[in-house]
């Protein structure tokens, strides 16, 4: 996919470095998985995702500037599952410009359209308000079911109040 102003491409590994350097404790800060110790960590992960990805049980991609600079990632969770679970983040610096938005777009078409799927489960703290105006934005296109709260404590000991939501395509539902 090629926006106004990213792009959304399969995850390559030329990006374990950007990945890893900018996942870091800020961005990690309202979610369950922390940063990666080290690079090696996070190629270990990163491959088991693409593996996931080669036998379609996930998507991850990258999204980048129009000069292919690394900007964050958009992931689809259990692609096998009738609700997916979505997950994206920004780097620090590119945070506010719509990129987020974009990718979580072109994911849940991109689901939707090889996939047949037309639900997902989005799950963001409470505290976290980027995460949760993007909720707002898909709205128009998506019916939105809102559940309760969830105080949690990560193994690392992160306290998160996550709140979980079901999006379903507006379309499929008329």
């Amino acid at each position: 996919m090629t926006g106004k102003w990213i792009k959304v491409i399969p995850f390559d590994m030329k990006y374990l470095r950007d990945y890893h350097e900018n996942f870091n404790e800020e961005i990690a800060r309202y979610q369950w998985p922390d940063p990666f110790e080290n690079e090696d960590a996070a190629r270990e992960v990163l491959q088991e995702f693409l593996d996931e990805m080669e036998k379609e049980e996930m998507l991850i991609f990258s999204i980048v500037d129009e000069n292919e600079k690394f900007v964050g990632s958009v992931e689809m969770h259990g692609l096998t599952e009738e609700c997916p679970e979505l997950g994206v983040w920004i780097v620090e610096a590119e945070q506010g410009k719509g990129y987020a938005f974009d990718a979580l777009n072109f994911i849940l078409d991109y689901a939707h359209e090889k996939y047949g799927k037309s639900q997902f489960f989005y799950e963001a703290d409470i505290r976290n308000a980027g995460s949760n105006k993007l909720l707002e934005k898909l709205s128009s296109d998506y019916d939105i079911e809102e559940f309760e709260v969830e105080d949690l404590v990560t193994d690392s000991g992160k306290e998160l109040k996550l709140k979980g939501n079901e999006l379903r395509r507006k379309t499929e539902n008329e």
